[in-house]
């Protein structure tokens, strides 16, 4: 078994392990904490999709989360709290979204492609914090967290293992994805767009296609987060978040399987311990993100290496 196995094996016990143990040591508060991580985890597993395995640098992949969250507040503020329709709506909509905005977005490219997806988040921002009768610039509050058959999303404990299993179950059927012959095309019109248009590859279908399910992904981590939450904010779409998660994938390893999580865990953590240190805790994640660039350029993941099939050489090798 390969080195990375055991490590993902070894971090998967400790995860199933943490929410029985932390309650031994008055740890409780930790359980929402790390459930959180999960939710984040799973957004920046969703642009890593594009960001590292199809080189989409999206700016505006926020507004698909908040929508997400939006989403599941506003059916739930309507009286539908089943969880089997919010959530599958909180993708649809979402990945809606996605599709029509990519449509035209993905016709250009380098800096324009940045700005057009900032210019269309800003939108969608602005569209969201105009309908006042769902909280507008205030918010929205969810009274109660979203139904689902057998499982009690107030119990933390139900909640968290139900976001984990989500999170294992995305990253499973990504792995797959990029290992199939559509996510080898993606990878190829990232490395050389033209020469898999002159081979006869749908560039622009296969880009649509992945950056509308990456918008999907990011619906249903938005319905999480408003379940958790209890609450969702227009700052969810805010052009920051969307940067926010781009430095999650860079720490964590652009183009690797694994990478949108622990960019995820590793910047989260940082944010709650310098939080409590010192009030200028942007600072040091600065330092941070400046010393992954110039010292691990396939991030953190690249280091433990843990390898997705981006790197197929490498996971070849380890395997042999």
């Amino acid at each position: 078994m390969s080195t990375s196995r055991i490590l993902s094996a070894l971090v998967l016990l400790a995860l199933l392990a943490f929410p029985l143990i932390a309650p031994m040591y008055g740890l409780e508060f930790y359980i929402s904490f790390v459930r959180r991580i999960f939710i984040y985890a799973l957004a920046a597993s969703a642009l890593n999709l594009v960001l590292g395995y199809g080189g989409m640098v999206a700016l505006g992949h926020a507004a698909f989360f908040g929508a997400g969250a939006y989403t599941v507040g506003i059916l739930a503020t309507e009286g539908v709290q089943s969880g089997l329709v919010a959530w599958p709506a909180a993708m649809l909509i979402s990945g809606l979204l996605a599709f029509l905005t990519g449509a035209v977005s993905l016709r250009t490219r380098g800096v324009y492609f940045i700005m057009i997806t900032l210019a269309f988040a800003q939108m969608i921002f602005y569209m969201f914090i105009s309908l006042r009768q769902y909280g507008g610039e205030d918010g929205l509050n969810m009274y109660s967290p979203s139904s689902l058959p057998g499982i009690d999303l107030s119990n933390d404990l139900s909640f968290y293992y139900l976001v984990l299993a989500i999170l294992l179950v995305v990253l499973f059927l990504f792995n797959r994805l990029v290992n199939a012959r559509f996510g080898q095309a993606l990878m190829g019109t990232r490395e050389n767009e033209s020469r898999m248009t002159t081979l006869g590859y749908p560039v622009y279908r296969i880009r649509l296609t992945a950056y509308t399910l990456s918008g999907a992904i990011m619906g249903l981590a938005g319905a999480l987060l408003a379940n958790h939450n209890l609450f969702v904010s227009p700052s969810l779409m805010n052009w920051t978040q969307s940067a926010d998660l781009i430095i999650m994938v860079l720490v964590g390893g652009i183009g690797l399987l694994y990478g949108g999580a622990l960019g995820a865990f590793v910047m989260l953590v940082l944010e709650e311990i310098l939080r409590n240190w010192t009030e200028y805790w942007h600072m040091p994640l600065g330092i941070l993100l400046l010393l992954v660039v110039f010292f691990a350029p396939k991030g953190l993941a690249g280091l433990v290496r843990v390898r997705s099939a981006a790197d197929p050489a490498t996971a070849a090798k380890e395997q042999a």
